[in-house]
């Protein structure tokens, strides 16, 4: 399962710019990477892990802005066209964790 972070959250004053810093450094450090530089996704074992993960994002969200989280299953994820400029890039998989 997917999670996707989108966000739009206002910078124009300090404390405004200083809680969306706090926001995207939460996201980095609980292990999303970085799309867009308003757009969070993370890899996770399932749909309980995701709300869990929910439940922590709603804690962190700042008072002011707009904050959108969409759960996509590995399928849909791996339909997903990404283009850097004109050419197309492969969509990045997980490498497969294998336990013995």
């Amino acid at each position: 399962m997917w999670l996707l972070v989108m966000f739009d959250l206002p910078v124009v004053e300090k404390e405004d710019r200083v809680a969306a810093t706090r926001f995207r450094t939460f996201l980095l450090d609980e292990g999303f990477h970085m799309a867009q530089y308003s757009v969070y996704y993370r890899l996770l074992s399932g749909k309980d892990a995701a709300s869990t993960m929910e439940k922590k994002i709603e804690q962190k969200i700042p008072q002011r802005g707009s904050v959108h989280i969409l759960s996509v299953t590995d399928k849909q994820y791996e339909n997903m066209r990404t283009f850097e400029g004109k050419r197309r890039e492969n969509t990045k998989k997980p490498e497969q964790l294998i336990l013995f």
